[in-house]
């Protein structure tokens, strides 16, 4: 029998398969499954445009608040221009108070405001200046007074750093022929190592420099030490019943080697504050001062 006679006709009978109707296509995508639903990504799939809104809005307000992106600080930028911090260079506003108080030397807040700006730039020098006119527009100003006597006693710690360098340099000086210098035994030696004899005169001349130095460093340290307790003299002129600025006048005087007025000053400030911290340690500041006048008064009587 041939091969194709193999595949027979379906049945029509009783017992035949019937045929299964085709299956209609239909363009409805089937749900998911629930724990497929809750998976994270699946969830942010389904919910993507409201998520993508909501980034693409925080993006925007990054870049209009935050300055992301511009070059500037964001915040910073914004309140430096609402409080105007910031708004101008330091150097430019002191060269613009200096021609201000050129123009006008009476322009009182000018002068001030300056000085500020020096003293930001620490320019201890120029601050003093500025506050000296300041001062002397404004005589009672008993705070921009505390604030020249500060200065002058940073400018003395300054000139006091200038004075131990000196100090440490002329000890350090060497005669430049110390190396070849004869046997101290010898005749030559002898005339050598005699300061009233031979001279190194490249070193005789090094050491007068370094002298020079140090003698005007001590002058400028002792003047801003002076003007400093002079500053504080007048405040407590206008204030005489602040304790506080008896001890400041008592330790500046006492800095300038004025042991009588700090001893003054010392005494003021018990008396006006006797139950303050500090107490104890005026105490023992006057009983220091006590014994040196009293030294004094003994060298300057034995002579």
């Amino acid at each position: 029998m041939a091969r194709g006679t193999q595949h027979r006709k379906r049945g029509t009978g009783p017992n035949a398969r019937k045929p299964q109707p085709a299956t209609v296509a239909t363009h409805h995508k089937q749900r998911p499954p629930q724990w497929q639903e809750e998976l994270f990504f699946q969830r942010l799939r389904n919910h993507a445009k409201p998520v993508f809104l909501l980034l693409a809005v925080m993006f925007a307000l990054t870049f209009v608040f935050l300055g992301v992106g511009s070059g500037s600080n964001g915040i910073t930028d914004a309140l430096q221009n609402a409080f105007h911090f910031g708004s101008a260079s330091t150097g430019a506003s002191v060269s613009s108070l200096e021609k201000k108080t050129q123009k006008n030397p009476g322009d009182v807040q000018a002068w001030r405001d300056l000085a500020t700006a020096y003293e930001t730039k620490q320019r201890t020098h120029d601050a003093i200046t500025a506050l000296e006119q300041y001062t002397g527009l404004r005589p009672k100003d008993t705070g921009a007074l505390a604030e020249l006597a500060a200065q002058y006693n940073k400018q003395a710690q300054a000139y006091a750093g200038d004075y131990q360098a000196a100090a440490a340099s002329v000890s350090a000086v060497t005669p430049v022929g110390a190396a070849f210098a004869p046997p101290a035994t010898s005749p030559l030696g002898k005339a050598f190592n005699d300061a009233n004899a031979l001279k190194d005169p490249i070193a005789s001349a090094v050491q007068t420099l370094q002298q020079d130095k140090e003698n005007t460093a001590f002058s400028n340290y002792s003047t801003a030490q002076s003007n400093a307790e002079a500053t504080y003299k007048k405040i407590v002129v206008i204030t005489p019943r602040d304790p506080n600025a008896q001890l400041q006048l008592a330790q500046s005087a006492q800095s300038a080697s004025d042991a009588k007025t700090a001893l003054a000053a010392y005494q003021a400030f018990l008396k006006l504050s006797p139950s303050d911290p500090l107490a104890p340690h005026v105490k023992q500041q006057i009983k220091a001062l006590k014994a040196q006048t009293a030294a004094t008064t003994s060298a300057s009587s034995s002579k």
